[in-house]
């Protein structure tokens, strides 16, 4: 019985090899289903993102908590009046959506103030004097104050959402409303 036949002794390895190789590509189909797998959804949330940040800017925000609340320098300006007699004294206050756009706004002041002296010296006596008058000015400061924060793609574009979303909610503008704390013309 101490004799073994070759065929006794050859015939394990191989199994084992068989075995072997079946837990190799056991492993590498694992791992090209893993790999597939992933890149698929991958790229389906890829495909989601773009289309939500399409979307994005046409989307209204509310922001829920109290507004913050940014005031300019009061300003002196020489009205359109003939004889250029009439001057304004006018003290704005910037409605914000929270504080953290404080900074944000801040870094726009400058302009922001120079396209309010622009608007509010076209301007004659007669159409500030008038509440109509003095809500348009405020509309057209709004105006002008939110391009600054407008995406590059909306910027140039104007159609009738952004008339009616004047307040500033959504599309990134931290500016909600423009309110005067003093206004007078003399």
């Amino acid at each position: 019985m101490a004799t073994k036949t070759p065929d006794a002794e050859a015939a394990p390895p191989p199994k084992s090899k068989k075995m072997l190789l079946i837990v190799v590509v056991a492993v590498v189909v694992l791992a090209l289903a893993a790999a597939g797998g992933w890149m698929f959804l991958s790229k389906k949330n890829a495909a989601l993102d773009e289309d939500e940040e399409e979307e994005a800017p046409v989307a209204v925000v509310e922001h829920s908590g109290p507004p913050t609340y940014l005031p300019l320098d009061n300003m002196v300006v020489n009205l359109a009046d003939p004889g250029g007699e009439r001057v304004a004294q006018i003290g704005i206050t910037l409605e914000l959506t929270g504080v953290l756009e404080v900074d944000k706004v801040k870094a726009y002041l400058p302009t922001i103030r120079s396209d309010v002296l622009l608007l509010v010296s076209q301007r004659t006596a007669d159409e500030l004097l008038s509440r109509e008058g003095k809500e348009k000015l405020a509309a057209d400061i709004m105006e002008a104050a939110s391009r600054h924060f407008k995406p590059a793609a909306a910027a140039g574009k104007k159609d009738k959402k952004d008339k009616k979303n004047a307040k500033g909610a959504g599309n990134g503008n931290p500016v909600r409303g423009v309110l005067f704390s003093s206004f007078i013309v003399q």
